[in-house]
């Protein structure tokens, strides 16, 4: 054997030819095969420049965007039993979980942040579809409830940020539980009069579309996000016919009264403040709530504490 041919050159060749930019450089637009600088998307929201094709966000990303100077405190959610049924498909649900909290870095679908939106206290739940689909299983469920909770003891609006397919099918029947428990804590919200603001963003399906996602004061969808109970092609098969052009997108579900406004991303936040605002009968905020605060500690002054 000839080791300089077949051991070294190869080597020194993966060497030069070794490529040193990562991987997400460029993205590709979805909707119109447009390469598009990856650090431009980030900078932009995750909105692709001339198409606005709104990308998915992460949790955290989506959290930096709405909260004055982008600090907030986590909220807690309490710990459930890892996997209840001991599912096995053609892997186990509980490696299935590990890989997830290993992509995303969150330890479920749902992240709670409080803070301050142009100066004024909120609490914020956001729906991350990286983690499993954003399914809906006990610890999204016990999340959704600790946000309302929190928001009902420091008085503040609740705003959700949704994104699912739908109840987690590893935790069956625990799992469609969730539904009645959250519908009963966004009960609790409205007896103390508290808004509750929903924003629906793409994909929002099953389970989430049948309980929590539906029942805001509000409903906000971002432009072009998917929302519905059962995906276009599931009822076309069912029903037999062919839906009408952009059925379940959010301008189509607008136009029918699903929803009330669609809101591009970059005017989500100040809308967000608005409705806020005027459903606390709050006044306008000050100009420096406007300004990005230097530190956590600024970004949170004058929240009240627990009741």
């Amino acid at each position: 054997m000839n080791w300089i041919s077949n051991v070294v050159r190869p080597k020194i060749r993966s060497f030069l030819n070794r490529r040193e930019s990562p991987e997400n450089l460029w993205i590709k637009c979805p909707e119109t095969g447009q390469l598009v600088f990856f650090k431009d998307v980030e900078a932009n929201q995750f909105v692709i420049p001339g198409s606005n094709y709104h990308m998915r966000m992460s949790a955290t990303a989506r959290l930096k965007s709405i909260f004055d100077g982008e600090h907030w405190l986590d909220i807690p959610v309490p710990e459930v039993t890892t996997d209840p049924l001991k599912f096995r498909d053609a892997r186990r649900y509980s490696e299935r979980l590990k890989d997830a909290r290993t992509k995303t870095g969150m330890n479920d679908a749902i992240k709670l942040g409080l803070g301050k939106l142009e100066g004024l206290p909120v609490v914020v739940a956001v729906q991350d579809f990286d983690f499993m689909g954003g399914s809906l299983g006990m610890a999204a469920g016990e999340a959704v409830i600790a946000g309302l909770e929190e928001a009902v003891d420091r008085g503040t609006p609740f705003i959700m940020f949704a994104a699912s397919g739908g109840a987690r099918m590893q935790e069956g029947i625990l799992s469609l539980m969730q539904l009645p428990r959250t519908t009963v804590a966004v009960q609790r919200l409205r007896e103390v009069k508290e808004p509750y603001i929903v924003v629906l963003t793409n994909p929002t399906t099953g389970g989430v579309t049948a309980s929590y996602a539906m029942l805001g004061d509000v409903h906000i969808a971002e432009p072009g996000a998917l929302v519905g109970f059962a995906g276009p092609r599931v009822i076309e098969q069912t029903i037999r016919e062919k839906l009408p052009e952009g059925f379940q997108k959010a301008e189509y579900l607008r136009d029918h009264g699903m929803v009330d406004m669609v809101v591009h991303r970059h005017k989500l936040r100040s809308t967000l403040s608005s409705l806020c605002r005027m459903l606390t009968k709050s006044a306008p905020p000050p100009p420096a709530a406007r300004v990005s605060l230097p530190a956590p500690a600024a970004a949170l002054a004058g929240v009240p504490s627990e009741a």
